[in-house]
């Protein structure tokens, strides 16, 4: 009979986060055990990678260049689907724990991220974009690595901690685990966590969705309004 292979029983500290106007961001931690088999633990432990996930969304991505002086938009490519945030922590580099093939089936790390160019552009653009789209999201803090962010003690319990930055995007996160032993996957586990808009924030991210138009015309108006303001009382100063 086929040995029985581990098992991975993960956790995570909030299944929910809430953006407030005084949201500076947070860390999440993500934990949990491994179980295995008759409840011994092997005299080489398997190592753990964790990779949390935002929703997708196409992206259209602009290289700026400097022309007659000035910067301008000078070429565009767009991707059908990226995550809005990635992020991946491991109890040791991912390309010391997996091959290359492995990684890219399971997108364990940005090299092997599924960036899915829209298409018709030539192979180096295409590289230099995903390239460029990594480069701002990492600046960004919404695309990151940690090759030593998982913690293992006694070979069962493990944890992370991840960043969650102020300017993050909302919608449903997938947290996935991942339990690795001589190059091989041989379990894994998914958490969903919410993050989203609350109190004035949700209100005009509600508004701006259901009533578009009013919201624009709103917002045309509130800026007219500020900007006669302003001048009126730059005039009566001087």
């Amino acid at each position: 009979m086929a040995q029985a292979e581990p098992k991975l029983v993960p956790d995570i500290s909030a299944r929910s986060i809430q953006i407030r106007y005084s949201f500076t961001g947070a860390q999440l931690l993500l934990f949990g055990a491994i179980l295995y088999p008759g409840g011994r633990v092997p005299r080489h432990p398997a190592d753990v990678i964790v990779v949390l996930k935002g929703p997708v969304e196409p992206i259209l991505m602009r290289e700026k260049a400097k022309i007659a002086g000035i910067w301008m938009n000078a070429d565009s490519n767009r991707f059908r689907s990226a995550p809005s945030f990635y992020a991946v922590a491991s109890s040791a580099p991912v390309r010391k724990l997996v091959d290359e093939r492995t990684a890219a089936i399971y997108e364990l790390g940005l090299q092997d991220l599924q960036l899915s160019p829209g298409g018709g552009a030539l192979p180096d653009k295409e590289r230099r974009f995903e390239a460029g789209l990594l480069d701002v999201r990492k600046r960004n803090g919404l695309y990151a690595e940690n090759p030593h962010g998982v913690e293992i003690s006694e070979g069962v319990l493990y944890r992370a901690r991840i960043s969650i930055p102020s300017q993050v995007p909302v919608g449903t996160y997938t947290a996935e685990t991942f339990l690795v032993d001589k190059g091989k996957v041989i379990a894994a586990a998914t958490k969903e966590i919410e993050i989203g808009k609350s109190g004035f924030e949700r209100y005009v991210a509600l508004a701006a969705r259901r009533h578009g138009f009013l919201y624009g015309l709103a917002a045309v108006m509130l800026s007219l309004g500020l900007g006669w303001a302003a001048a009126l009382a730059f005039r009566r100063r001087f």
